[in-house]
Parts: structure tokens; sequence; C-alpha cells
């Protein structure tokens, strides 16, 4: 199994960012749809790029989605993406639709490109019509460059909740050529993916055939984007999206080529920090929780155990509240559906065995809770069955939730 890490052919870029990859710019800017914050954002290639996507499963996907299914079934090439914030035009029937057009025409003519090489993505809001005067406005105000303050624009433009921008950037050798893998996102509330509600956008100066980034993408979500929830709702929008435009002139990547599983663990990096990122900038949330699952019959088990509990209210709220009450976790384990032999499992919080062999173990209770005060916790559950090995991130459940959702549209 391909275990994602840095190695001496892949290196972490610290101030890496969305535009790092060759031939890539952006911006955002504030067209007026929030108060004072950027709205409106933009990705630019200098080439058409292959693109690969994976999108909500929600059986309601708002309008923006179907543009950009349209636009990416077409050629499987982009060279675009427009990106509104502050409302999520969704739910918004044939109007919604036609606005969502709207933005994909007006970009491409911006660009002077092929509207299907433009992909649109929107996030806020359900049920409201987008303010299209405001739209047609601010896409003539981008003027996508390649800096560290035009990513910055465009990353700010994406969030809705969001406290913090989201970003990772990874270079990897291939061929001899420098590969850029860079990405931005966006996800605070109604996280709990197959897709959900998140954006994310990955750009790589790759070269690589749309095929074999659709199945890289598909293969690597599974491992990532969809290893993370807040509060288990799946939202009507949202979806990942990568462009690779091959200005990096490396031989063409799929599947057979020598370096292949170098690239896959660089792009798996990059997913993982932006996964990992939405999950702990969580509404209201105020650490990030790992959890991993050791020993499953297959890896399918290991990812669902590991979701079942970091999704758990009671185990996000004992996190919260930093009481070490394995109890919740064993109940997570238990509704799982996954194949368990109760007198082999062992429950780790850190460092420190809660359970084995069926019986609770001894435990400093000071301890558990001085290690669930830190802004990381890592909770282990090896089910003794197998060897498969799978990871969920999460957050605890605060009270500050209730406050924003309760709020959202006021």
């Amino acid at each position: 199994m391909l275990q994602a890490k840095e190695t001496s052919s892949i290196k972490k870029i610290e101030n890496g960012s969305i535009v790092s990859a060759k031939g890539f710019s952006a911006d955002g800017v504030h067209a007026g749809l929030r108060y004072s914050k950027n709205d409106l954002g933009v990705i630019y290639s200098e080439v058409p790029a292959s693109c690969a996507a994976v999108y909500t499963q929600s059986h309601f996907q708002a309008a923006p989605l179907k543009v950009t299914q349209e636009s990416v079934a077409k050629e499987n090439l982009l060279q675009a993406i427009i990106v509104n914030s502050a409302n999520a035009n969704a739910c918004t029937g044939e109007q919604g639709l036609k606005d969502a057009y709207e933005m994909r025409e007006r970009c491409a003519s911006l660009f002077n490109i092929q509207p299907h090489y433009v992909a649109v993505a929107s996030t806020g809001v359900i049920g409201e019509f987008l303010k299209m005067d405001k739209i047609r406005a601010g896409i003539q105000e981008l003027n996508p460059k390649c800096s560290q303050e035009a990513s910055e624009a465009f990353q700010t433009a994406i969030l809705t909740t969001d406290l913090v921008m989201k970003n990772s950037c990874y270079e990897v050798e291939i061929d001899g050529k420098t590969v850029t893998i860079g990405g931005a996102a966006k996800g605070s509330g109604m996280i709990h993916p197959n897709m959900a509600t998140m954006l994310s956008f990955v750009t790589t100066d790759a070269n690589i055939d749309s095929a074999s980034l659709q199945t890289l993408l598909s293969e690597v979500t599974d491992k990532t984007y969809n290893q993370i929830t807040v509060d288990g709702d799946t939202s009507t929008n949202d979806m990942v999206l990568v462009m690779a435009n091959g200005k990096a002139d490396n031989h063409s990547l799929n599947p057979n080529h020598p370096q292949w599983n170098d690239f896959k663990a660089a792009f798996q990096l990059v997913s993982e920090e932006l996964a990992k990122q939405i999950a702990k900038d969580g509404e209201g949330a105020t650490k990030l929780i790992e959890v991993e699952v050791t020993g499953a019959k297959t890896k399918q088990e290991a990812n669902v155990v590991a979701k079942k509990i970091v999704g758990s209210s009671l185990v996000k709220t004992a996190v919260y509240g930093a009481d070490a009450n394995w109890g919740r976790i064993i109940c997570a384990v238990g509704y799982s559906e996954a194949q368990v032999e109760p007198e082999k499992i062992d429950i780790f919080l850190g460092d420190l065995c809660l359970f084995t062999n069926n019986s609770p173990q001894s435990f400093s209770e000071e301890a558990a809770s001085n290690y669930l005060k830190q802004d990381s916790v890592k909770i282990t559950v090896n089910l003794g069955v197998g060897d498969q090995v799978g990871k969920a991130w999460g957050c605890d459940l605060t009270y500050d939730y209730v406050k924003i959702n309760a709020s959202y549209r006021t």
C-alpha cells in the first residue's frame, strides 16, 4: 500500500500556493456579494489543461456543478475556474442554471477562450438567486497574476464561515523535471464528504492525461477528502477540481510510468493536508481529531470505522471537554457494521492504552485530560482481525458550532 510521505524526491514548499505550478495565475475581488470580504475568484492556466473532478453525491446538485460537468465532458480540458462565495446557487431552478452559464460565458470572454474551457463553482447560502449585476461587474475586475498576494486574494474569495485559508504545495522530481502540485480549499461546516460542502482546487504543471488524472483523483479522494467529517451533513454543491497543464515538460504520466508512485504520493500529500485543514477549521472547532484504525479485515472497513468514530457527536463532545470516555469510542466501533471481535480490540489515546483484551486498562485521568487539551488529538483503534489500515479526520463539537449555525442566514 502506498504511504504518502515526504521522500528525497518529494519536497514540501512552505510558501507554495495554487499559483506555484508553472503557467497558473489567480485573483480574487470584492464584488459585493458579501459586506466587505473578497467574494469572487478565478484560477487561470496559460494553456488548456487536462482536468479531473469529483462532485457531491447529493441528489440536489447545484447549478454550477451541472455546468462544470458539462464543461469537463466536452474535451476533458479546462483553462479557467470562476468561483463565488456567499451564495451557493443551489435549488434555484432554471434561473440558477442560466446564471451559472452566464458566469461561464463572461469568464470565457474575459480570457478570450472557449466557454467549455471554464468551470464554475459557488458556495454559500442555498436557495437564493445570484446577484448577477455584481458578478458581471466583478468578473471584469479580475486580473489574475502569479504572486502570493494574488493567491491569497483568491483564497479569501472562496471562504464562507472558514476562519483561515487552506493551502498546500509539494514538488516532486519526475523524469529529471521539477513537477509542482499546489492546492487551495474551503470548508468549515456541512462537511461529511462523499463529496460535501467543500471546494478544493488543485493545480499542477505535470504532463498527465485526463483519464489517468481522474483515476488518481478518485482513488486519493476516498483516502483523504472523503475521510473527513465536521458535522455529518452533506451539502448540494461542492467538488474537487484538478488542472494539469503539462508545463513541467515531463514524459506523460500514467500508472505505467516508472515514477507514477512518486507523483501519486505527492498528490496525496497535497490532498491529505487540505482535507486535514478543512477538518481542523470546522465551525466552532478547537481541536483536530485524527483516528487511525489498524488490524481491519479490509481497507474499506478500516475507513468506515475510523469515520464512524471521528463523526460521533459523543466522541467529539468528549474531546472538547477533555474527557477520556473510551466507552463512546467503543459504541462507535460497535455500530460501524465492520467485522469486529470485541476481545481483540485495543484503544489508545495518544500513547495511553485505554482498553485491551475486552477490559478497561488503568491509566492516568489527568494525563489523558491533558492530552485531550492539545490542538491535535489522535485516537488509535486496533481491531485485531486483519492487516488493513484506515484514517479519518474531524474536529471537536463545541458550543460555538450551535451559535454559528443557529444564525447562518442572519
